[in-house]
């Protein structure tokens, strides 16, 4: 394994596929899969958009918080929705989560 990039797992979040890792580092930057809206038990929560993306995230902070990183650090987000109509009710809850500096979003 090359020194300049890093994989990296937690238990706190949802296990990802075999094919790729939670997060890798490399050169100072972390780079994060994408987080699905599973539970502890690996379904997918019930309810609203609002609570699938409460849900992405709460995945996430762990992820971050085991390689020492946090929400507040992140750069660029990238967000896949299936559903357009559901745009504006995903960006409640993203401006809940970030802090002042928003990450950028793709």
């Amino acid at each position: 394994m090359s020194p300049c990039r890093q994989p990296n797992h937690t238990k706190e979040a949802p296990p990802p596929r075999p094919f790729y890792n939670q997060a890798v580092i490399a050169n100072g930057f972390v780079f994060c899969s994408a987080q699905l809206p599973k539970d502890s038990t690996g379904r997918i929560v019930e309810g609203t958009v609002q609570d699938r993306a409460h849900q992405c995230i709460r995945n996430l902070k762990p992820v971050l918080g085991s390689i020492g990183s946090n929400l507040e650090k992140m750069v660029e987000v990238n967000v896949v929705l299936l559903d357009m109509e559901d745009f504006e009710k995903m960006n409640e809850v993203y401006l809940e989560w970030f802090g002042d500096i928003k990450p950028v979003k793709i």
